[in-house]
């Protein structure tokens, strides 16, 4: 008779998998220049500046190309 094969169980785990992006603002720099005039810095700020960071290049891109370029201009993100 065949010995059953012993086989470990992993214990069903749910983890929010979210690759986090790679950070395009100076941390020290602009939690420093967030605290200038007395104001305290949230852990998560950072992550949340360079979100929208993210979103301005994307929009900035889409407005680039919009207008049939490949060259990224200032007003492409200020306007």
């Amino acid at each position: 008779m065949a010995k059953k094969k012993a086989t470990k169980k992993k214990a069903a785990t749910k983890k929010k998998v979210t690759k986090k992006k790679e950070m395009l603002i100076v941390g020290s720099k602009t939690k420093e220049a967030l605290k200038g005039k007395g104001y305290n810095v949230s852990s998560d700020t950072l992550e949340a500046m360079n979100e929208y960071v993210y979103w301005l290049v994307d929009q900035a891109q889409k407005k680039c190309t919009a207008n049939g370029r490949k060259t990224i201009r200032p007003y492409d993100i200020l306007a």
